[in-house]
């Protein structure tokens, strides 16, 4: 198994992590290394699913899925 050393870590990120690794019952180094993974481990999106969420939320329109106009609940407060 390899070693890894880390220099200049910021004192308040220093602190998070042992926090962390005391939280979770964890050795400082346990505690990098299930970092490390839970980072390396993340979702990849594809451009091509970026651009499709990116059109979709360029074209929604509230009325067609059921919320209400804002014209009528800025209506509805100032009757108050």
């Amino acid at each position: 198994m390899a070693t890894l050393h880390v220099r200049n870590i910021p004192d308040e990120l220093y602190n998070r992590i042992r926090e962390k690794a005391e939280t979770s019952n964890r050795s400082l180094s346990a505690e990098v290394v299930v970092l490390l993974s839970e980072a390396l481990e993340g979702k990849r999106i594809s451009p091509r699913e970026i651009l499709a969420d990116i059109r979709r939320r360029r074209f929604f329109r509230p009325a067609e899925a059921g919320a209400p106009d804002v014209t009528e609940l800025l209506r509805e407060d100032r009757e108050r």
